[in-house]
């Protein structure tokens, strides 16, 4: 399972608007050479996408993945990826059971105020096979649907987008370290922060993320994986 694939090369993309700076991005290469990404889209069985903006679904993802591969997302993006050309596309209104796993959408807010409600409707996932639920919190602040979800479905792993991604005005729309510290706080089990240093309007990086959970004591809590790094859970 691929979940939202930003594939484009290193400095393609325009940077992100009214951000406090104008780095194009993604800010780094891809961990992969044309060929390992080739042979990791072939291998890929179906496409998860928690939302459509272009850092979770390029262009480049458009273009390279196969237009019959199976994708699932959430309904108010379902026509706009078909009118892209892909064949295969499931929207997850409540649930959907996918080669024996059961996938259920959980909400979120993708920032606060009048900022929140110009970024559009975003979801999460968590999937879950016998015991093991996997969160994937997708583009959230931590809010009441994150709390509601970690408390109805006790996750063994949630996966969250960090980096405090923010504008010039309002507040951040991603999680911060204290989002990050209030999941750890209603969760007993392993946490994974993803999405820093790549986007311009993140503006929370890896090594300020580890310096804050250290000083909590939350650092063996939280694994902060380094691009193309295989974490086992």
């Amino acid at each position: 399972m691929l979940v939202d694939p930003m594939l484009s090369p290193k400095d393609t993309l325009d940077p992100v608007q009214n951000a406090e700076n104008n780095f194009r991005f993604p800010m780094v290469d891809l961990p992969l050479d044309e060929q390992q990404l080739k042979k990791l889209l072939n291998e890929v069985d179906v496409i998860l996408i928690t939302h459509t903006h272009r850092d979770h679904w390029d262009v480049a993802a458009q273009t390279l993945i196969e237009k019959i591969r199976p994708i699932l997302c959430q309904s108010s993006d379902l026509e706009k990826i078909k009118e892209q050309g892909f064949t295969d596309v499931h929207a997850v209104e409540d649930k959907i059971i996918w080669e024996g796993i059961t996938i259920h959408r959980t909400g979120g807010q993708h920032g606060t105020g009048e900022i929140g409600k110009k970024m559009g409707e975003v979801s999460g996932f968590v999937l879950t096979e016998g015991k093991d639920n996997v969160y994937i919190a997708g583009d959230t602040i931590w809010c009441d649907e994150v709390k509601k979800t970690l408390h109805d479905f006790k996750p063994t792993v949630t996966v969250v987008n960090a980096g405090a991604a923010q504008f010039l005005t309002g507040d951040p729309i991603t999680m911060t370290p204290d989002d990050i510290s209030n999941v750890c706080s209603h969760s007993s089990n392993q946490v994974i922060a993803v999405h820093m240093d790549t986007v311009n309007h993140c503006l929370v990086k890896r090594d300020d993320l580890k310096k804050y959970l250290t000083e909590k004591n939350l650092a063996s809590r939280v694994d902060i994986p380094s691009d193309g790094e295989t974490i086992f859970i």
